[in-house]
């Protein structure tokens, strides 16, 4: 079920499995999509790595990322876009920016509770009813229902990730999203630790405690997935993949991928596309 409203607005509720499977892989401009599992039986190729999903596991995707499909099972799809709902502009309610959307490399996703298990079917089918009404208040009964779910799914994940001290989380999550707006031309540490008014190593000792990664590996990382994205689903160049995330030489890019991935950026396209090598 979709509904479209008059300024751009779109909302999708949907029950997907391997007979429309493709649905998932439509492009909807700004679209964010939460991705809830059924069974133990998906495999998806996100940005050419293989994830296994799980039961009352919850995906989230933007539009951003690349998806090929290995095996589905039963997925609950809900998806929408920013005229719809727009998580920066109403970071302050539900503090969802850089956690479950647009967190730089990562790939969220959180396992369901058994105690809120009811909560997230008591949310499906409330979405389902509203959807049936159209009338002029359903927009925006979806938009709050919405935003329900979404700090929901919030504070599941900052459950399951240990984060710590709320300051110190907001420096991460903001940190993220810095690098996905910034990625292409910034990439030192020092260059965000500008944009959030802390020293370089003020940053980093705030990553040891909340993350496995230091801020230079978020970049690097956010650096090469973009390659990656590039050169396995487009035909643009190499030496220009290169120049976008920064590197002016396609020596010193070749050499930064190389050294990220263990390969080579042609290498790496050939396996991904399935074709012979050329220049």
């Amino acid at each position: 079920m979709k509904i479209q409203g008059k300024l751009g607005e779109y909302f999708e509720l949907q029950v997907i499995n391997s007979e429309d499977k493709e649905i998932i892989k439509e492009p909807v401009e700004s679209g964010l999509s939460a991705l809830w599992f059924q069974d133990d039986v998906s495999e998806l190729i996100i940005d050419g790595k293989t994830n296994s999903y799980s039961k009352n596991e919850i995906l989230f995707l933007t539009e951003f990322h690349r998806i090929d499909i290995k095996n589905l099972g039963t997925i609950q799809l809900i998806r929408f876009n920013r005229p719809f709902f727009c998580v920066v502009d109403h970071d302050t309610e539900i503090g969802c920016k850089g956690i479950l959307f647009f967190g730089s490399s990562n790939l969220p996703s959180i396992k369901i509770p058994k105690n809120d298990l009811r909560k997230f079917e008591g949310f499906w089918k409330m979405f389902l009813l509203e959807l049936e009404e159209e009338d002029e208040f359903q927009i925006e009964m979806i938009k709050t229902m919405l935003k329900r779910y979404l700090i929901l799914c919030t504070r599941i994940f900052k459950e399951q990730n240990n984060f710590g001290q709320e300051e110190e989380t907001n420096v991460v999550r903001e940190f993220n999203f810095l690098v996905e707006q910034h990625f292409r031309s910034k990439h030192k540490v020092s260059d965000y630790a500008d944009l959030l008014n802390k020293s370089p190593k003020t940053l980093s000792n705030i990553f040891q405690k909340q993350s496995s990664k230091s801020p230079l590996q978020f970049i690097q990382d956010r650096k090469i997935l973009e390659a990656k994205r590039l050169l396995g689903y487009s035909d643009i160049q190499i030496q220009e993949i290169g120049y976008t995330i920064g590197y002016e030489e396609i020596q010193s890019f070749s050499r930064f991928f190389k050294n990220q991935t263990g390969e080579a950026p042609l290498s790496f396209r050939s396996k991904i596309k399935g074709n012979t090598p050329n220049t």
